[in-house]
């Protein structure tokens, strides 16, 4: 750590500095993230670009009495090492840690926790209007978003946008662009002109003769239209803000958002001006980290690095699903020319970069706006083309009601293809994808599908592509797949799929597993080791949340002391809630006699920490060795009133878990 940066513990301790040092602390910044980064891993370009622009806006506004919204918050880090996180951050998105991203229960300079992109703009102009509505005016500080290029394209980042303007409370917008090359206007002459532009002399000698030319009788309105129209074509010369003034902002920029004693200079000046402002900053990927600074997509994210020479410590060489579902892709886009692809700014994520260079005309990469996304694939579908949408399963609620109305009630068979689907480690509760089965299992006409291992997943997306009554979803989980692991499972091949149809991987008489997903290969070894302790249990791959394979899971109940159903998913409204649902009405209509003993595991009503993401699973009770000890606690051995798996006559009737 640097020795300007030890002496940093507060944004107080930083506005001591002469604006000066700021570069020195900037490059001493620079070093501690790549530091920590390169041990953790986490985002890395975009908090390396942005350490500037922080710097600047702690040196010129006061947090939290001023507050600052950081859209989608993986860009934040200098921003927690300033405001009293400086030893901490070396916990970067470790177990009890910092978060990689904005988190509100970390800090009271962190306004919001974030993690998804575009919401910056809507809740920081809430924030403005609040302070006006509440009338805590100025002294609630002034409120500024920091929203980058990509999240800016989103269809919620223009609501927000053309609402402030119209409604013309105060609002700062830093638009952080990262993404283009420094334009030809971030020159001498753009410089001076956004100077002079954001002066208080320029600012009130531009009211004073607004306010005297209104005052002229008949011909005032007309002359102040005349004279805006003369200051918007003078502007217009210099800078590229026009759609944003159409909107209702001043426009200030494009700057150079490394140029630290520039921002701070043109902050201060915006900072007295009243009404919706947007400052345009155009920063670099990475920058300070040359192997970054080459390869930008590249160093979105990384796991842990060598910082030498940017090689990753610990490579990967086990496929993932992600790999097997580009794969699928590409093999069905061989066969049928009606298979498209649509990813939502995640093509390396999603595993569709070979599809992307095989069949660039069926490639459609939307950008950080999923709604859109999920109804050009409803139009493509409507249309006849068979769209692969493949997006992170937590991104996909943001077209919650996309896929309601343009999808499925129009009955189209769109391939939704959820990656990340449950607990995705690291990345926290704003990245788990845990909610995707209760808010698709609810829509009629669905199919939700999860594989137990990548083989089987490779059958889903096939078997999926040939689905044509109704749109179908598969989830499934990040990293490795199932049969890569020591499991006596990965040696039984998956068999085919069939509409609604579980698959029975091992009889019992005792307990019945009836697992989801990524649950299968936990359920079968737990099976496994309670068979050692003379405990008999039958597991059941579901493969389908909806339809459940009804005939066989009331087949494979009877007799059975104990059922489980596993996922890892909300149990609210999950796959444990349809299996609960079925048997409630199986035993309504006389299927079933009595209600078995039913214990549903999955993520309980809360939102889950970032950490690893078996240890995550264990505290949870979803571990292999925490399954078998749930069948433990509720079905004793035989020498407690058990034989041979059945329970003697005088055993007291087993409750109903939920």
């Amino acid at each position: 750590m640097g020795p300007l940066l030890e002496k940093i513990n507060s944004p107080e301790d930083l506005r001591e500095l002469p604006v000066g040092e700021l570069s020195k602390l900037a490059r001493e910044i620079r070093e501690y993230i790549l530091e920590v980064v390169s041990t953790n891993g986490g985002h890395l370009g975009a908090a390396l670009g942005a350490v500037d622009l922080t710097l600047a806006l702690h040196y010129c506004f006061k947090t939290p009495h001023d507050s600052i919204v950081w859209d989608v918050g993986h860009q934040a880090h200098t921003h927690k090492i300033l405001t009293g996180r400086k030893a901490p951050f070396r916990t970067f998105r470790q177990p009890g840690g910092l978060s990689g991203f904005s988190n509100k229960d970390e800090s009271e300079h962190d306004v919001f926790t974030t993690g998804h992109g575009g919401a910056s703009l809507s809740t920081s102009l809430g924030i403005s209007v609040g302070h006006r509505v509440l009338g805590t005016g100025s002294s609630g500080g002034k409120v500024i978003a920091v929203i980058g290029d990509a999240s800016l394209v989103s269809g919620m980042a223009f609501e927000a946008l053309n609402h402030a303007g119209h409604l013309k409370d105060d609002l700062i917008v830093i638009l952080n662009d990262n993404e283009m090359s420094i334009s030809p206007t971030v020159g001498a002459l753009s410089k001076s002109f956004n100077k002079f532009l954001s002066s208080r002399f320029y600012n009130h000698l531009r009211q004073d003769i607004v306010s005297g030319l209104k005052r002229i009788p008949r011909v005032g309105g007309r002359m102040v239209a005349k004279a805006k129209k003369i200051d918007e074509g003078l502007k217009h010369l210099f800078v590229p803000g026009l759609l944003f003034e159409e909107l209702g902002f001043r426009y200030f920029g494009p700057l150079d958002g490394h140029h630290i004693e520039g921002l701070v200079e043109i902050l201060r000046n915006i900072s007295r001006i009243k009404g919706p402002i947007l400052l345009h900053v155009v920063t670099k990927k990475g920058k300070g980290y040359p192997i970054a600074e080459l390869d930008p997509a590249k160093w979105h994210a990384s796991t842990p690095f060598d910082i030498r020479t940017g090689a990753v410590k610990k490579p990967s060489t086990v496929k993932t699903y992600t790999h097997v579902f580009g794969e699928a892709a590409v093999e069905l886009a061989s066969k049928d020319p009606k298979i498209v692809a649509i990813t939502a700014a995640m093509c390396d994520g999603t595993g569709l970069v070979e599809f992307s260079k095989k069949f660039p005309d069926r490639f459609f990469d939307v950008g950080i706006a999923e709604e859109h996304g999920v109804s050009f694939a409803a139009g493509l579908a409507e249309a006849g083309a068979r769209p692969l949408v493949a997006i992170y399963s937590t991104f996909l609620q943001r077209a919650h009601d996309q896929i309601i109305h343009d999808v499925a009630l129009q009955r189209l068979p769109v391939i939704f293809c959820l990656d990340r689907a449950g607990l995705v480690g690291e990345d926290g509760p704003t990245h788990h994808g845990v909610f995707d089965i209760a808010y698709l299992r609810k829509l009629p006409g669905m199919t939700v599908m999860a594989p137990r291992d990548g083989r089987e997943l490779r059958r889903m997306v096939e078997y999926a592509s040939g689905h044509l009554s109704g749109p179908v979803a598969v989830r499934y989980p990040r990293g490795a797949v199932s049969e890569e692991s020591a499991s006596p499972l990965r040696e039984v091949e998956p068999s085919g799929i069939e509409a609604g149809k579980a698959e029975v991987l091992r009889d019992g008489c005792d307990a019945l597993f009836l697992a989801f997903g990524s649950m299968v290969y936990p359920a079968f070894e737990a099976a496994l080791l309670l068979e050692k302790e003379g405990i008999s249990a039958a597991v059941v791959n579901a493969r389908f949340a909806k339809p459940l394979d009804e005939e066989l899971i009331l087949r494979m109940a009877r007799g059975k002391s104990l059922i489980l159903t596993l996922e890892e998913g909300a149990l609210s409204g999950g796959f444990g809630s349809a299996v609960l649902q079925l048997f409630e009405q199986a035993v309504g209509r006389g299927k079933l006699n009595s209600w078995p003993a039913i214990r549903t595991l999955g993520i309980p009503d809360r939102f889950i920490d970032h950490g690893k993401r078996e240890a995550l699973l264990d505290g949870l009770g979803l571990s292999v060795q925490k399954i078998k000890e749930e069948v433990l606690s509720a079905i004793a051995p035989s020498k407690n009133g058990f034989h041979n798996g059945h329970p003697a006559e005088t055993q007291p009737k087993m409750t109903h878990y939920a």
